[in-house]
C-alpha cells in the first residue's frame, strides 16, 4: 500500500513545502493538495518548489476540476512539470466542489468531466487529441506520463470512473462504503472491457494519531461536513432509497447550509451536525495500532493507497508515527500475505 499526505496550501508556501519534504522523509509516496484558488494559494506553483526540493514524491491535486481551469492549460502544466522534474505528477479530478461553489458556481456535468479527463490525459502524455474541432499536441513535449484519478461518490460518477479513470479517489475511510464503491467501479470497468484490477483505488481521509478522542474528533469533524456536501447532492438526485449505502446518507439529515469560506478547517461551525460515530467511521483516529488495524481492513478491500488529510494541530507527530510505525507495519503485512 502506498501512502499520501494531503495538505492545504495555506501561506506561507514555505510551510507547505516543508511539510511535503517531511512527508517524503517519513516514507510517503505522494503529496496531494486541495485545489481551490480563492480559498488557498495556487497549488501548481507550489508543486514546482516541492518537486525541486524532493527526490521521489509524486504531487498532484485532490482534486482539481474541469470548470475553473482550461483543460489544455492544466495539461500543459503537468507536461511542463514532468519535463522539469521527471514524471512525478498525478491528476486527481472531480466535477468541482469548493473551487466552484465559493463563486456560486455549480459542479460540471459528467459529460464535461469525461471529456476533460481525455483531453488532459492525452496531451499530458505527449499525445495528440481532438478538441473543439482541432487536433492538438504539445510540440515540445516528449515522454511525459500522467495518470488521472477520478474522485466520485454517486452511481453515475462511479460508473464513469470505472470506464475511464486510471484510479478512483474515495474521500472517506468508511469500510462499508469503500467496499460498495470499489465493487461498483470494478463492475463498470469490467462492463467497459477494461481490466477491473487495473484501476487503482485511493482512500483519502483525515489521519490523526493520539488518544484524546474528544479532541481528535473535534479537530476532524470538518471532514464529515465536507463529505456531506457531496452526499447531499446524491440524496437530492437519487433519493434516500437508492443503492447508495444507508451509512452514507443518514447523517446529513441534520445538515443546514454550509459556508465554503470555512471549508476544510478544523473547528468549522457548519459541521456541528456531524455525529461522533460518523467522524470515527470516515476518519483514521487513535493509536498507531488502531490505524494499522483499519488500514489492513482497507487493504483487504483492494485499496492501493491511503492518503491522509493533515488539517489539524498534530501534523508532524502524525507523520512521524506513520513513518516509524504504521507504514512499516503495512509493508510487513503485505509481505506476509504474499
Amino acid at each position: 500500500m502506498d501512502f499520501g499526505a494531503v495538505l492545504q496550501t495555506n501561506p506561507p508556501a514555505s510551510r507547505t513545502v516543508a511539510l511535503a519534504k517531511l512527508a517524503e522523509q517519513h516514507g510517503f509516496s505522494h503529496v496531494w493538495t486541495f485545489d481551490s484558488h480563492l480559498l488557498w494559494q495556487e497549488p501548481y506553483v507550489i508543486y514546482s518548489q516541492i518537486l525541486a526540493e524532493t527526490r521521489r514524491v509524486i504531487v498532484g491535486p485532490m482534486v482539481t476540476n474541469p470548470a475553473t481551469r482550461d483543460w489544455t492549460v492544466t495539461a500543459s502544466t503537468y507536461a511542463t512539470l514532468n519535463e522539469m522534474y521527471g514524471n512525478r505528477t498525478i491528476c486527481g479530478i472531480g466535477r468541482g466542489d469548493s473551487a466552484v461553489r465559493v463563486t456560486n458556481g455549480k459542479p460540471t456535468t459528467l459529460k464535461d468531466l469525461r471529456e476533460s479527463i481525455h483531453v488532459i490525459r492525452e496531451l499530458a502524455n505527449s499525445r495528440s487529441v481532438e478538441y473543439n474541432g482541432a487536433t492538438l499536441q504539445f510540440p515540445w513535449s516528449t515522454g511525459s506520463t500522467l495518470d488521472v484519478w477520478v474522485a466520485a461518490y454517486g452511481p453515475l460518477a462511479l460508473k464513469l470512473t470505472g470506464e475511464v479513470g486510471d484510479g478512483f479517489i474515495l474521500q472517506m475511510a468508511d469500510l462499508d462504503v469503500a467496499e460498495w464503491m470499489i465493487a461498483t467501479v470494478r463492475r463498470a470497468a469490467d462492463a467497459a472491457g477494461r481490466d477491473p484490477l487495473a484501476v487503482k483505488f485511493c482512500v483519502a481521509a483525515p489521519m490523526y494519531v493520539g488518544d484524546d478522542w474528544t479532541h481528535m474528533r473535534d479537530q476532524n469533524r470538518w471532514f464529515g461536513g465536507m463529505v456531506g456536501n457531496h452526499v447531499a447532492d446524491i440524496v437530492a438526485k437519487y433519493g434516500e432509497g437508492s443503492a447508495v449505502p444507508k451509512a452514507l446518507t443518514d447523517y446529513i439529515k441534520g445538515r443546514e447550509g454550509y459556508d465554503y469560506n470555512e471549508h476544510g478547517r478544523a473547528g468549522n461551525s457548519h459541521a456541528n451536525f456531524v455525529p461522533d460515530e460518523i467522524v470515527d467511521r470516515f476518519c483514521l483516529l487513535g493509536t498507531a495500532d488502531q490505524h494499522i488495524e483499519k488500514l489492513k481492513a482497507l487493504k483487504e478491500l483492494g485499496v492501493d493507497q491511503f492518503a491522509g488529510y493533515l488539517q489539524h494541530d498534530n501534523k508532524e507527530e502524525t507523520m512521524r508515527v506513520y513513518g516509524e510505525t504504521v507504514i512499516p507495519a503495512l509493508r510487513e503485512h503485505i509481505v506476509a500475505k504474499a
